[in-house]
């Protein structure tokens, strides 16, 4: 793929997602509303949160795990992002004591039909933009706007010519 100046490519190694989808968890224990500071159920947001939040609910001990689907894409073209998959709505309530996790918020739009399912829930991503950063209560790392972060799941192993060419 051919890239301009400006574009910048941000590729994360399934060793390097693991350690920051901990660093995660670290940051959220202790930090759940009830009074041990304990989290009650994690939403992934599929399909990118699934990893992430597998790794944060292992690190927190948290067992009640679902999903949520929100579609925004129809093939290359983006729509008005809509949930196709709920959680248990009679288990996650409005949200308080769960934690939503994804692997990136860009502009923050999946993130605001989320919200406004479960307006009390906290939501962590494990990457940032600025554009989405005011959807998301906890994160590790931010990237810039016109960063591309290539997933491992969206990745296969290959040969890469040098930088400097040959």
């Amino acid at each position: 793929m051919d890239r301009l100046p400006h574009e910048k490519g941000f590729h994360v190694s399934w060793d390097q997602l693991h350690r920051d989808a901990r660093a995660l968890a670290w940051r959220l224990q202790g930090h759940g509303p009830d009074e041990g500071g304990e989290w009650r159920a994690v939403v992934a947001i599929t399909r990118g949160g699934m990893a992430p939040a597998m790794i944060v609910a292992r690190e927190l001990d948290i067992r009640m795990v679902d999903t949520i689907s929100v579609k925004s894409y129809n093939h290359q073209t983006q729509s008005e992002p809509r949930v196709i998959k709920f959680p248990d709505m009679e288990v996650m309530g409005d949200g308080t004591g769960v934690l939503i996790v994804d692997d990136l918020v860009d502009t923050g739009r999946t993130l605001e039909v989320v919200r406004s399912h479960l307006p009390k829930a906290h939501v962590a991503t494990v990457y940032a933009k600025p554009k989405g950063k005011p959807m998301v209560d906890s994160y590790i790392t931010e990237v810039s706007q016109d960063t591309w972060i290539f997933f491992p799941w969206d990745m296969a192993l290959q040969y890469v010519e040098p930088y400097r060419g040959t």
